[in-house]
Protein backbone atom coordinates (compact mmCIF):
# COMPACT_ATOMS: atom_id res chain seq x y z
CA UNK A 1 0.00 0.00 0.00
CA UNK A 2 1.85 3.40 -1.00
CA UNK A 3 2.33 5.88 1.82
CA UNK A 4 -0.19 8.52 0.14
CA UNK A 5 -3.36 5.88 0.70
CA UNK A 6 -2.28 4.96 4.01
CA UNK A 7 -1.91 8.62 5.15
CA UNK A 8 -5.34 9.94 3.29
CA UNK A 9 -7.50 7.39 4.62
CA UNK A 10 -6.16 7.55 7.94
CA UNK A 11 -6.66 11.63 8.47
CA UNK A 12 -10.08 11.44 6.90
CA UNK A 13 -10.58 8.72 9.49
CA UNK A 14 -9.54 10.49 12.11
CA UNK A 15 -10.80 13.80 11.19
CA UNK A 16 -14.29 12.30 11.13
CA UNK A 17 -13.89 10.71 14.87
CA UNK A 18 -12.88 14.25 15.49
CA UNK A 19 -16.20 15.88 13.66
CA UNK A 20 -18.59 13.40 15.55
CA UNK A 21 -16.96 14.48 19.42
CA UNK A 22 -14.53 11.42 19.49
CA UNK A 23 -17.67 9.05 20.22
CA UNK A 24 -16.77 5.49 19.26
CA UNK A 25 -20.20 3.90 19.49
CA UNK A 26 -23.52 6.09 17.92
CA UNK A 27 -25.38 2.52 17.93
CA UNK A 28 -27.12 3.29 20.90
CA UNK A 29 -30.95 2.76 19.97
CA UNK A 30 -33.77 4.20 22.12
CA UNK A 31 -36.09 1.15 23.51
CA UNK A 32 -39.59 1.72 23.64
CA UNK A 33 -41.46 -1.90 25.60
CA UNK A 34 -45.21 -2.15 26.36
CA UNK A 35 -46.84 -5.01 28.20
CA UNK A 36 -50.63 -5.29 27.63
CA UNK A 37 -52.00 -7.03 29.99
CA UNK A 38 -55.85 -8.65 29.53
CA UNK A 39 -57.82 -5.47 31.19
CA UNK A 40 -56.32 -3.45 28.44
CA UNK A 41 -53.88 -1.62 30.61
CA UNK A 42 -50.64 -0.91 29.02
CA UNK A 43 -46.98 -1.20 31.36
CA UNK A 44 -44.80 1.26 28.92
CA UNK A 45 -41.01 1.32 29.58
CA UNK A 46 -39.22 4.40 27.51
CA UNK A 47 -35.65 4.14 27.93
CA UNK A 48 -33.44 6.83 26.12
CA UNK A 49 -29.42 7.67 26.10
CA UNK A 50 -29.46 11.24 28.26
CA UNK A 51 -27.59 12.57 25.47
CA UNK A 52 -30.43 12.32 23.33
CA UNK A 53 -33.24 14.22 26.03
CA UNK A 54 -31.75 18.07 24.27
CA UNK A 55 -32.63 19.96 20.88
CA UNK A 56 -34.98 17.48 19.13
CA UNK A 57 -36.37 14.97 21.78
CA UNK A 58 -37.40 11.33 21.36
CA UNK A 59 -41.31 11.57 22.20
CA UNK A 60 -42.95 7.76 22.61
CA UNK A 61 -46.20 7.40 20.44
CA UNK A 62 -49.01 5.95 21.77
CA UNK A 63 -52.63 5.19 20.37
CA UNK A 64 -54.70 8.18 20.97
CA UNK A 65 -57.00 6.33 22.85
CA UNK A 66 -54.80 5.87 25.38
CA UNK A 67 -54.99 7.61 28.63
CA UNK A 68 -52.35 7.40 31.53
CA UNK A 69 -53.19 6.54 34.80
CA UNK A 70 -50.31 8.10 37.09
CA UNK A 71 -47.22 10.41 36.26
CA UNK A 72 -43.90 8.67 34.85
CA UNK A 73 -41.45 7.65 37.16
CA UNK A 74 -37.85 8.35 36.40
CA UNK A 75 -34.85 6.94 37.39
CA UNK A 76 -31.10 7.12 35.61
CA UNK A 77 -28.29 4.31 35.03
CA UNK A 78 -25.35 5.65 33.84
CA UNK A 79 -25.47 7.34 30.55
CA UNK A 80 -29.42 6.31 30.43
CA UNK A 81 -32.80 7.57 31.32
CA UNK A 82 -35.92 5.32 31.79
CA UNK A 83 -39.38 6.48 32.69
CA UNK A 84 -41.61 4.41 33.88
CA UNK A 85 -45.85 4.69 33.57
CA UNK A 86 -49.43 2.95 33.19
CA UNK A 87 -52.05 3.33 30.28
CA UNK A 88 -55.38 2.59 29.63
CA UNK A 89 -56.29 1.74 26.68
CA UNK A 90 -59.62 0.19 26.31
CA UNK A 91 -60.82 -3.57 25.95
CA UNK A 92 -59.91 -3.42 21.98
CA UNK A 93 -56.66 -4.68 22.35
CA UNK A 94 -53.44 -3.09 20.63
CA UNK A 95 -53.45 -4.97 17.11
CA UNK A 96 -53.89 -2.66 14.53
CA UNK A 97 -52.51 0.67 16.31
CA UNK A 98 -50.36 2.81 15.68
CA UNK A 99 -46.97 2.91 18.11
CA UNK A 100 -43.89 4.41 17.56
CA UNK A 101 -41.52 7.46 18.08
CA UNK A 102 -40.79 10.99 17.05
CA UNK A 103 -37.60 12.50 16.70
CA UNK A 104 -35.56 9.79 15.25
CA UNK A 105 -35.13 11.37 12.03
CA UNK A 106 -34.22 14.60 13.29
CA UNK A 107 -31.54 12.42 16.23
CA UNK A 108 -30.29 10.33 13.09
CA UNK A 109 -31.18 7.24 15.31
CA UNK A 110 -33.06 4.26 15.66
CA UNK A 111 -35.24 2.81 18.35
CA UNK A 112 -35.93 -0.86 19.45
CA UNK A 113 -39.35 -1.24 19.75
CA UNK A 114 -40.98 -4.36 21.54
CA UNK A 115 -44.56 -5.27 22.36
CA UNK A 116 -45.82 -7.99 24.43
CA UNK A 117 -49.62 -8.71 23.84
CA UNK A 118 -51.61 -9.95 26.31
CA UNK A 119 -52.08 -13.11 24.25
CA UNK A 120 -48.42 -14.16 25.22
CA UNK A 121 -46.77 -13.31 21.44
CA UNK A 122 -44.11 -10.74 21.45
CA UNK A 123 -43.74 -8.43 18.54
CA UNK A 124 -40.43 -6.41 18.17
CA UNK A 125 -39.10 -3.86 15.33
CA UNK A 126 -36.48 -1.31 14.44
CA UNK A 127 -38.22 1.82 13.96
CA UNK A 128 -36.02 4.76 12.05
CA UNK A 129 -36.25 7.83 10.47
CA UNK A 130 -38.12 6.98 7.25
CA UNK A 131 -40.26 4.58 9.15
CA UNK A 132 -40.93 6.01 12.72
CA UNK A 133 -44.44 3.75 13.38
CA UNK A 134 -45.19 0.71 13.03
CA UNK A 135 -48.87 -0.65 13.07
CA UNK A 136 -49.04 -3.62 15.23
CA UNK A 137 -49.70 -6.78 13.19
CA UNK A 138 -50.33 -10.08 14.00
CA UNK A 139 -47.47 -11.45 15.00
CA UNK A 140 -44.08 -10.36 13.66
CA UNK A 141 -42.41 -12.44 10.54
CA UNK A 142 -39.15 -14.21 10.09
CA UNK A 143 -38.21 -11.23 7.08
CA UNK A 144 -38.41 -8.79 9.20
CA UNK A 145 -35.90 -9.65 12.08
CA UNK A 146 -33.90 -10.78 9.36
CA UNK A 147 -33.46 -7.38 8.09
CA UNK A 148 -34.01 -5.74 11.50
CA UNK A 149 -30.81 -7.38 12.97
CA UNK A 150 -28.74 -7.27 9.32
CA UNK A 151 -29.27 -3.52 9.55
CA UNK A 152 -28.34 -3.30 13.34
CA UNK A 153 -25.03 -4.97 12.85
CA UNK A 154 -24.44 -3.34 9.88
CA UNK A 155 -24.99 0.49 11.55
CA UNK A 156 -23.19 -1.01 14.49
CA UNK A 157 -19.65 -1.61 12.88
CA UNK A 158 -19.66 1.49 10.75
CA UNK A 159 -20.74 3.74 13.59
CA UNK A 160 -18.38 2.38 15.76
CA UNK A 161 -15.37 4.39 15.03
CA UNK A 162 -13.24 2.32 17.19
CA UNK A 163 -13.72 -1.44 15.78
CA UNK A 164 -12.90 0.44 12.50
CA UNK A 165 -9.74 1.96 13.52
CA UNK A 166 -8.64 -1.77 14.53
CA UNK A 167 -9.55 -3.32 10.94
CA UNK A 168 -7.64 -0.43 9.43
CA UNK A 169 -4.57 -1.22 11.89
CA UNK A 170 -4.86 -4.67 10.31
CA UNK A 171 -5.36 -3.97 6.73
CA UNK A 172 -2.11 -1.67 7.53
CA UNK A 173 0.00 -4.09 9.14
CA UNK A 174 -0.68 -7.31 7.46
CA UNK A 175 0.71 -7.49 4.03
CA UNK A 176 -0.47 -9.81 1.30
CA UNK A 177 -4.02 -10.20 0.67
CA UNK A 178 -3.80 -14.23 1.35
CA UNK A 179 -1.92 -13.60 4.78
CA UNK A 180 -4.74 -10.46 5.23
CA UNK A 181 -7.86 -12.42 4.74
CA UNK A 182 -6.99 -15.28 7.21
CA UNK A 183 -6.01 -11.99 9.79
CA UNK A 184 -9.56 -10.66 9.48
CA UNK A 185 -11.32 -14.11 9.22
CA UNK A 186 -9.69 -15.26 12.70
CA UNK A 187 -10.75 -11.79 13.90
CA UNK A 188 -14.71 -12.57 12.39
CA UNK A 189 -14.33 -16.48 14.43
CA UNK A 190 -13.08 -14.48 18.07
CA UNK A 191 -15.93 -11.59 17.98
CA UNK A 192 -18.39 -14.18 16.44
CA UNK A 193 -17.78 -16.79 20.01
CA UNK A 194 -17.81 -13.68 22.66
CA UNK A 195 -20.80 -12.53 20.77
CA UNK A 196 -22.74 -15.22 21.02
CA UNK A 197 -21.57 -16.06 24.68
CA UNK A 198 -22.45 -12.67 25.82
CA UNK A 199 -25.95 -12.37 24.60
CA UNK A 200 -27.17 -15.55 25.54
CA UNK A 201 -25.65 -14.99 29.21
CA UNK A 202 -23.15 -17.59 29.19
CA UNK A 203 -20.35 -14.94 29.87
CA UNK A 204 -20.90 -11.77 31.66
CA UNK A 205 -18.36 -9.37 31.50
CA UNK A 206 -19.17 -5.39 32.94
CA UNK A 207 -18.79 -2.85 29.70
CA UNK A 208 -16.43 -0.43 31.13
CA UNK A 209 -13.70 -2.53 31.55
CA UNK A 210 -14.17 -4.40 27.86
CA UNK A 211 -14.37 -1.15 26.30
CA UNK A 212 -11.11 0.18 27.68
CA UNK A 213 -9.66 -3.00 26.88
CA UNK A 214 -10.97 -2.44 22.89
CA UNK A 215 -8.80 0.62 22.83
CA UNK A 216 -6.34 -1.44 24.62
CA UNK A 217 -5.93 -3.63 21.15
CA UNK A 218 -6.11 -0.34 19.46
CA UNK A 219 -2.73 1.03 20.79
CA UNK A 220 -0.96 -2.35 20.63
CA UNK A 221 -1.41 -2.77 16.79
CA UNK A 222 -0.54 1.24 15.97
CA UNK A 223 2.32 0.61 18.57
CA UNK A 224 3.26 -2.42 15.87
CA UNK A 225 2.52 -0.04 12.73
CA UNK A 226 5.21 2.23 14.19
CA UNK A 227 8.01 -0.72 14.57
CA UNK A 228 7.03 -2.11 11.27
CA UNK A 229 7.58 1.81 9.83
CA UNK A 230 10.90 2.58 11.61
CA UNK A 231 12.17 -0.98 10.98
CA UNK A 232 12.95 -1.28 14.20
CA UNK A 233 14.32 -4.34 16.15
CA UNK A 234 13.27 -8.33 15.40
CA UNK A 235 9.92 -9.46 14.17
CA UNK A 236 7.72 -9.96 17.44
CA UNK A 237 5.03 -12.65 17.45
CA UNK A 238 2.37 -10.24 16.22
CA UNK A 239 4.12 -9.89 12.96
CA UNK A 240 4.35 -13.87 12.81
CA UNK A 241 1.10 -14.59 13.88
CA UNK A 242 -1.29 -11.89 13.31
CA UNK A 243 -3.98 -14.21 12.80
CA UNK A 244 -3.40 -15.33 16.50
CA UNK A 245 -3.74 -11.24 17.46
CA UNK A 246 -6.70 -10.74 15.44
CA UNK A 247 -8.45 -13.75 17.03
CA UNK A 248 -7.64 -13.31 20.68
CA UNK A 249 -8.31 -9.19 20.24
CA UNK A 250 -11.52 -10.46 18.58
CA UNK A 251 -12.73 -12.19 21.30
CA UNK A 252 -13.05 -8.77 23.38
CA UNK A 253 -14.23 -6.94 20.39
CA UNK A 254 -17.11 -9.20 20.49
CA UNK A 255 -17.79 -8.40 24.18
CA UNK A 256 -17.93 -4.53 22.56
CA UNK A 257 -20.86 -5.61 20.10
CA UNK A 258 -22.89 -7.55 22.63
CA UNK A 259 -23.44 -4.48 24.49
CA UNK A 260 -25.71 -2.92 22.18
CA UNK A 261 -27.59 -6.37 21.36
CA UNK A 262 -28.24 -6.99 24.84
CA UNK A 263 -29.21 -3.53 25.19
CA UNK A 264 -31.69 -4.14 22.35
CA UNK A 265 -32.40 -7.60 22.75
CA UNK A 266 -33.45 -11.00 21.19
CA UNK A 267 -36.63 -12.16 19.51
CA UNK A 268 -37.32 -15.43 22.13
CA UNK A 269 -39.27 -17.12 19.18
CA UNK A 270 -35.86 -16.46 16.58
CA UNK A 271 -32.79 -15.95 18.79
CA UNK A 272 -30.55 -18.00 16.65
CA UNK A 273 -31.63 -16.17 13.58
CA UNK A 274 -31.86 -13.04 15.29
CA UNK A 275 -28.29 -13.37 16.57
CA UNK A 276 -26.54 -15.19 13.31
CA UNK A 277 -27.93 -12.10 11.22
CA UNK A 278 -27.11 -8.82 13.93
CA UNK A 279 -23.17 -10.73 13.08
CA UNK A 280 -23.78 -11.24 9.45
CA UNK A 281 -24.35 -7.30 9.68
CA UNK A 282 -21.23 -6.49 11.39
CA UNK A 283 -19.74 -8.88 8.74
CA UNK A 284 -20.64 -7.12 5.49
CA UNK A 285 -19.66 -3.78 7.29
CA UNK A 286 -16.13 -4.87 8.04
CA UNK A 287 -15.83 -5.95 4.76
CA UNK A 288 -17.09 -2.89 2.97
CA UNK A 289 -14.52 -1.21 5.00
CA UNK A 290 -11.59 -3.40 4.21
CA UNK A 291 -13.03 -3.10 0.50
CA UNK A 292 -13.32 1.03 0.39
CA UNK A 293 -9.57 0.96 2.31
CA UNK A 294 -8.37 -1.42 -0.53
CA UNK A 295 -9.60 0.54 -3.18
CA UNK A 296 -8.79 3.79 -2.37
CA UNK A 297 -5.01 1.80 -2.00
CA UNK A 298 -5.09 0.80 -5.47
CA UNK A 299 -6.05 4.66 -6.63
CA UNK A 300 -3.78 6.63 -5.48
CA UNK A 301 -0.69 3.48 -5.59
CA UNK A 302 -0.25 5.01 -8.87
CA UNK A 303 1.07 8.70 -7.42
CA UNK A 304 4.45 8.60 -8.14
CA UNK A 305 5.73 10.96 -5.36
CA UNK A 306 7.09 9.10 -1.95
CA UNK A 307 6.82 10.31 1.11
CA UNK A 308 9.16 11.19 3.72
CA UNK A 309 9.65 8.67 6.39
CA UNK A 310 8.01 10.86 9.30
CA UNK A 311 5.31 11.77 7.01
CA UNK A 312 4.48 7.78 6.48
CA UNK A 313 4.66 7.30 10.46
CA UNK A 314 1.37 9.71 10.52
CA UNK A 315 -1.22 6.17 10.40
CA UNK A 316 0.71 5.06 13.56
CA UNK A 317 0.26 7.97 15.56
CA UNK A 318 -2.95 9.28 14.53
CA UNK A 319 -4.36 6.07 15.01
CA UNK A 320 -2.54 5.47 18.32
CA UNK A 321 -3.34 9.03 19.23
CA UNK A 322 -6.65 8.24 19.42
CA UNK A 323 -7.03 4.99 21.23
CA UNK A 324 -5.09 6.24 24.03
CA UNK A 325 -7.54 8.89 24.25
CA UNK A 326 -10.09 6.55 24.04
CA UNK A 327 -8.28 4.33 26.51
CA UNK A 328 -7.74 7.26 29.27
CA UNK A 329 -11.52 8.30 29.16
CA UNK A 330 -13.26 5.07 29.57
CA UNK A 331 -10.62 4.07 31.99
CA UNK A 332 -11.59 7.41 34.05
CA UNK A 333 -15.56 6.51 33.52
CA UNK A 334 -14.66 3.28 35.56
CA UNK A 335 -13.96 5.46 38.48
Amino acid sequence: MSAGAIVLWTLLLWLGGAASSLVAHPLDPALLEIRESPTGTLDVLWRLPVSRTAEVPLRAILPAACQPLAEPVASRAGSRLTLRWSVRCGDTGLVGSVIGVNGLRERRTDAVLRIHLADGRLIQAVLRGDAPTLTVPESAGRLDILRDYLLLGFAHILGGLDHLLFVLGLVLLVPGHRRLFWTITAFTAGHSVTLALAVLGVVKVPSHPVEALIALTIVVVAVELARAGRGQGPETWIKRFPWAMAFAFGLLHGLGFAGALTEIGLPAHEIPLALATFNLGIEVGQLLCVAVILTAAAGLRRVPRRLPTAVRQLPSYAIGSLAVFWFLERTTAMF
